[in-house]
């Protein structure tokens, strides 16, 4: 292997382009013709009877979620944005309450509150987790706040029994979006399952994927109940369920087919060997960067499982003297594609600097004086100007030659350091 930087015009740690990750298999392809088969793909029907709760795949697939993830109740769902809807109705947000969530994930997660008129209040995250900071989260919780909605980042539990206490203290629902962590743990309590309602993803990369999909899990007699009904039509029915206050159980249509649930049936009783393999690379990874100054591997405390749905990576910038733009730049030419980032702290999204959600007068923010100014949540904008480099592990098929061809990048790149050092002194950091 070239001591020379590919960056540079060596030759590249991991020289063929990657191949991706492929999570369908025969066993897929043979329960979607057995359904196809069938004729019924979707069994649901939004009025009152068994077809209220889906068709045979639908149960199936629930049926196994509950005894896989040692739930009592699993409530499948078209994606998990619809599932996030479905738990902040189903939590009974409403309009003016205050819901505390995280700067730094997919926008769904700070978006779903809004649809009941609930407040997003964004609590900053700890830099070595990526997720809340429970102290900030303190911080944040006013006499309108009903609400935590944590998120289990890149694979990694957020400080779920710390949100937990603070929950329980202040009488707040505890949220749970886990769509990248489904089976990871914090010390033996398992993500999802610490709050009132986890909600996980089933779509594109994600450890179980058909598709599109997701899946609502709680222990709550009364939460899968009105999960049930706000997934399907529930003004028709929420009557015959047992249910007496029709507020927040006006229904969608959030319905999985029996298509996706006859594939992530499947996926999930794979799933162990899905998860160990990925952890498996991250580990080398984490070994392959450990000692390295000014490179900082995921923070995995002693008895948590982080199932790296993305292997994050934070670098110092004033420690290696090169800019994360350069670093990026030299390992993708070696071979291992990073990402600059993740998202920009979701307050700047326009919806909150406009401040106009539903409607054009304003609403719900004219229901609040909170505000959503840059600066707000200093951690999250400081790891995504200048920290994280992130490598979707779950995107790629990675032999073990190619998860080698990535420890020889990151030992390499970081080995060169003085090269990359007067390259952007030369360049001032732009590629010719």
């Amino acid at each position: 292997m070239s001591e020379d930087l590919a960056f540079l015009g060596g030759v590249a740690a991991v020289p063929q382009p990657l191949a991706p990750y492929q999570a369908v298999g025969a066993a897929e392809q043979e329960v979607v013709a057995a359904v196809m088969r069938s004729g019924t793909l979707s069994g649901f029907m939004g009025a009152p009877g068994t077809g209220f709760y889906g068709g045979p795949e639908i149960q199936r697939f629930e049926q196994a979620w509950c005894s896989v993830y040692d739930c009592k109740y699993a409530i499948s769902v078209n994606s998990a944005t619809s599932g996030l809807i479905a738990a902040i109705g189903a939590a009974g947000i409403g309009p003016g309450d205050e819901v505390v969530v995280p700067p730094y994930s997919m926008s769904a997660s700070v978006i779903a509150p809004l649809f009941y008129g609930a407040i997003p209040v964004f609590a900053d995250i700890e830099a070595d987790t990526f997720c809340l900071d429970p102290a900030e989260v303190r911080k944040n919780i006013t006499d309108r706040t009903r609400c935590i909605l944590a998120v289990n980042l890149f694979g990694r539990p957020s400080n779920l029994l710390a949100l937990r206490r603070i929950a329980d203290e202040f009488n707040l629902v505890l949220i749970e979006d886990s769509a990248q962590a489904p089976f990871a743990e914090e010390a033996g309590h398992r993500a999802g399952l610490v709050g009132d309602i986890g909600v996980f993803s089933l779509n594109y990369h994600k450890h179980i994927h058909s598709g599109e999909g997701g899946v609502c899990v709680t222990n709550s007699d009364r939460l899968a109940r009105r999960l049930a009904l706000i997934r399907n039509h529930g003004e028709n029915v929420f009557a015959e369920l047992g249910e007496d206050d029709p507020a927040n159980l006006i229904g969608y249509n959030f319905r999985m087919t029996e298509l996706s649930a006859a594939i992530a049936r499947v996926q999930l009783s794979d799933i162990e060997r899905h998860l160990q393999a990925r952890e498996k690379v991250a580990k080398l990874l984490n070994d392959a960067v450990s000692g390295l100054s000014g490179f900082l591997a995921p923070l995995v405390p002693e008895g948590w499982r982080h199932n790296y749905y993305c292997w994050p990576l934070r670098i110092d910038e004033k420690q290696l003297g090169v800019r994360r733009e350069t670093v990026a730049r030299a390992l993708a030419a070696e071979g291992m594609p990073v990402r600059e980032g993740y998202v920009r702290p979701l307050y700047m999204l326009p919806v909150f600097q406009q401040r106009r959600a539903i409607g054009r007068d304003g609403w719900p923010f004219n229901l609040t004086n909170r505000g959503y100014e840059a600066g707000l949540c200093p951690v999250a904008e400081r790891v995504e100007s200048s920290e994280l480099l992130l490598f979707l592990i779950s995107a790629w098929n990675i032999t073990p030659a190619v998860a080698d061809g990535f420890v020889e990048a990151l030992r390499k790149v970081h080995g060169n350091m003085d090269k990359l050092r007067a390259w952007e002194r030369e360049t001032g950091g732009k590629a010719a």
